[in-house]
């Protein structure tokens, strides 16, 4: 059966195993995170790394909310996807020197992860609609802002300062 645990025969248990997905991954996140941002020197990119580890812990709060509105049991399950970008971000931190460079890895490597949630959660709200359940949709589109508000901000990060200064 290959990564999946369960056979997937309807949207709703796509939707469930979607979950577990992004369950998974916003945990590996908040057990990363901190090491971004002991490895951050750019006091506002330390800064946004911090906002954004409380703003994870919140949207794991959340995401055992919309399980337990769904009638589901609270697990992830294995995402390949994020340990493969959490992997490579240690290994281009391993290898980064100058502390510039190794701040524009830094929001290289947490972009990736943004974008990753981005298109997890925007697939979740858009099947909790279909299914009706814009309980849960409202809560994920609360997550979904937040992801794109963090992207933004590193992305205005690097391109004001921090690319600048490893180049």
């Amino acid at each position: 059966m290959g990564l999946f645990s369960k056979t997937i025969n309807t949207l709703d248990d796509l939707f469930v195993h979607t979950l577990q997905d992004i369950y998974y991954a916003e945990q590996q996140i908040a057990k990363n995170l901190p090491t971004m941002v002991q490895k951050a020197t750019d006091p506002q990119l330390k800064q946004a790394l911090q906002q954004h580890l409380t703003e994870t812990e919140h949207q794991v709060t959340r995401l055992e909310q919309v399980f337990r509105m769904h009638g589901q049991p609270v697990k992830g399950t294995t995402c390949a996807a994020m340990d493969g970008i959490i992997e490579e971000a240690k290994d281009i931190l391993g290898v980064a020197n100058d502390n510039d460079v190794k701040d524009a890895a830094i929001i290289s490597a947490a972009q990736a992860v943004e974008h990753y949630e981005i298109t997890r959660y925007g697939t979740l709200v858009a099947y909790a609609r279909e299914l009706g359940r814009q309980d849960c949709a409202t809560l994920l589109q609360q997550t979904l802002d937040e992801e794109h508000a963090a992207d933004r901000k590193l992305t205005a990060l690097a391109e004001s300062r921090v690319n600048r200064k490893a180049a």
